[in-house]
């Protein structure tokens, strides 16, 4: 359980906060913690533009999962199928997200959207995400994906 505590010091800017975090060791909780305390700083965009034959604007809460298909970028999101031309690399590089874990070479999924796992082929996992879209987990990114769960 994370538990938080607010302390009044008259020496610290109030445009400038500082945020500390004790734990007994450095362990991948408390290293999601603090990249999520680091990624608020930041200001991350709440929107992404993303080229297609109209250029476009995604809210990146709405993003549910980014996967290759036939050589096209398929970004779906709560409202619908956006499709661009722009390798999924590319598309991951910008969104510069931790809920935004990859799941395969082809596949990005965003953890806000992830329902439920289940064990697959050959040691792969399915995963079934919101607006019933689903998505193969390859083997090479099970141990990833369970640690960005923090299990």
């Amino acid at each position: 359980m994370v538990q938080s505590q607010f302390i009044q010091d008259e020496q610290v800017a109030a445009t400038q906060p500082e945020v500390l975090v004790k734990a007994p060791v450095l362990n991948q909780p408390v290293r999601v913690l603090m990249t999520y305390i680091d990624q608020f700083e930041t200001g991350q965009p709440a929107i992404l533009p993303v080229k297609t034959t109209e250029q476009l604007m995604i809210k990146i809460i709405d993003i549910i999962l980014a996967d290759v298909q036939h050589g096209q970028l398929m970004i779906y999101t709560q409202t619908g199928i956006v499709t661009s031309k722009e390798p999924l690399i590319h598309f991951r590089q910008r969104l510069a997200n931790s809920d935004f874990v990859q799941v395969s070479k082809h596949a990005v999924l965003n953890l806000n959207h992830l329902i439920t796992l289940s064990d697959s082929f050959s040691g792969n996992m399915t995963a079934r995400l919101t607006n019933q879209v689903k998505t193969e987990v390859s083997r090479k990114y099970v141990k990833s994906l369970m640690t960005s769960l923090g299990v």
